[in-house]
């Protein structure tokens, strides 16, 4: 271990990210304000899609990289600035790096060689760390010769051998099938276990995280959506984001009635949330496995008032999955969900639903409305996100010429264009979200801003549009006036 770590400050973590950021020279950022606290000996999982930011924070803490603002400490001592061979860290890479030229002894062997240990040393830590990753036969086989599976075994014992306090796994697992990545994920765990160090991994693999981690930390792009135990982010998920990223779910559009009672697909339902108010706007999840199914016989409104179920619906797909069925089912209401089930319900078959108010869990939205900052121009106009709109006469008589206004937009009031060029603004969809009966969009324009749109038509990520709002559907206020967020 590196000297100047002898001697360190008390810390209740082994490693602190404050209000660390990254960013490029086209000026975009890969981190943006990152806070992270983690404890000796924990194993957490830094999650999330390609290019949220987890390989280039997990890079800040090895020093393969230097943010550019924030800090970084390590026991308690600041360590941003510091090089990598000063860290008390390794590093396993997706990509090995074995050198082809050394056996397995010699690779393993490769950075007590560095440091000048002595050969009986070096022997002895050799096999000890070959021998906590199940390679104790192998000490002398090339290691072009071996699988993928036992590479990336030989990989860690390189890494442990150096005795790290924090060992950094950087999707070590990707390059494998997905029986012998089961695998090394339980014999990972076990090594964590044994090596009672602290693991920080990082992968997009949903279910790799919830098995391996004592807790998750769940980003999207540059920002740290959730930290959790698997169980906390999987069951009460903190925005639509992490509930769509993490498994399956059924995400809807609903209302807190009043605390207990929240109104969605139609109808109330009982639930065990509070705190959110009376008539607010909120959105619900409710994961596939949770709601409970049977053929209902139910035909006429009397029969079905009469029976149990809170929703009847219609199957309209069924898939096996290995462990259980995988339905979509269509209420009477027009609202499309996902079941799973080891039953099998036919298509076609008539079914009636069930939902326990613990199942159901209700979380804030993230917003009501488009919102941005705007200029009130001539000829009734307003400019906002970079470009001149056409407002109705009545908002621009309200407002002087020149003056800064909040504008509003709702989002089922933009109107996605299949040619960029009939938008007054162009973009392109960047996120979908499908919420039972509608598409809730994400649409980022060229210049990096984001609409949000609902929409009952198809669309892919990726797809280039026009963008455009009718005089009529833009909304004007006053940057002081305070507005009432809330629904009936």
């Amino acid at each position: 271990m590196c000297p100047n770590f002898t001697k360190m400050a008390k810390s209740d973590y082994i490693i602190e990210v404050n209000h660390v950021s990254k960013q490029f020279e086209d000026g975009k950022f890969a981190l943006d304000d990152v806070n992270l606290k983690i404890t000796k000996g924990e194993f957490v999982t830094i999650l999330g899609p390609s290019g949220c930011g987890k390989t280039t924070l997990l890079r800040c803490i090895a020093g393969f990289q230097v943010a550019t603002s924030g800090d970084i400490l390590l026991n308690g001592q600041d360590v941003t600035d510091m090089p990598p061979h000063l860290r008390p860290v390794n590093t396993v890479f997706q990509k090995y790096a074995l050198f082809p030229h050394l056996n397995v002894f010699e690779n393993v062997a490769f950075g007590l060689k560095l440091k000048g240990i002595e050969t009986r040393e070096m022997e002895r830590r050799v096999k000890r760390a070959l021998k906590m990753v199940s390679m104790s036969d192998y000490e002398y086989r090339d290691v072009d010769s071996l699988s993928g599976g036992q590479q990336q075994r030989v990989a860690i014992a390189r890494a442990i051998i150096n005795e790290p306090e924090v060992l950094l796994l950087d999707e070590p697992l990707a390059a494998l099938d997905r029986k012998m990545r089961a695998d090394m994920q339980l014999e990972l765990r076990e090594m964590h276990k044994k090596l009672g160090i602290t693991f920080i991994y990082v992968t997009h693999d949903q279910e790799e995280a919830l098995t391996l981690s004592d807790r998750v930390v769940v980003m999207r792009e540059g920002k740290i959506q959730q930290i959790g135990s698997p169980t906390d982010v999987y069951n009460e998920p903190k925005n639509c984001f992490v509930a769509n990223f993490i498994g399956e779910s059924n995400i809807l559009d609903a209302v807190m009635v009043k605390d207990g009672l929240v109104h969605f697909c139609d109808r109330d339902f009982e639930c065990v949330d509070h705190g959110f108010g009376e008539n607010t706007a909120v959105d619900v999840v409710i994961r596939p496995e949770d709601f409970y199914i049977a053929e209902s016989k139910a035909e006429t409104d009397a029969e079905k008032a009469d029976d149990p179920w809170q929703l009847h619906a219609t199957v309209q797909s069924c898939i096996f999955k290995g462990v259980h069925y995988e339905m979509t089912v269509l209420t009477d209401n027009g609202y499309e969900l996902m079941i799973q089930d080891y039953r099998m319900f036919e298509p076609g078959t008539q079914v009636g639903l069930l939902v326990k108010p613990e199942d159901i869990q209700v979380m804030r939205k993230e917003r009501l409305c488009n919102t941005f900052s705007g200029i009130v121009k001539e000829d009734n106009r307003v400019e906002f996100l970079d470009e001149d709109w056409n407002i109705n006469d009545r908002t621009s008589e309200r407002f002087a010429i020149g003056e800064e206004v909040e504008v509003e937009v709702d989002f089922d009031h933009v109107n996605l264009q299949d040619d960029e060029d009939d938008g007054t603004l162009s973009g392109e969809v960047h996120f979908i979200l499908y919420k039972g009966d509608h598409y809730h969009l994400t649409v980022r324009t060229d210049d990096g801003d984001d609409i949000y749109v609902d929409t009952n038509d198809i669309w892919d990520n990726g797809d280039r549009v026009g963008i455009k709002v009718a005089p009529s559907y833009i909304r004007l206020y006053k940057k002081e006036q305070a507005k009432d967020e809330t629904v009936s």
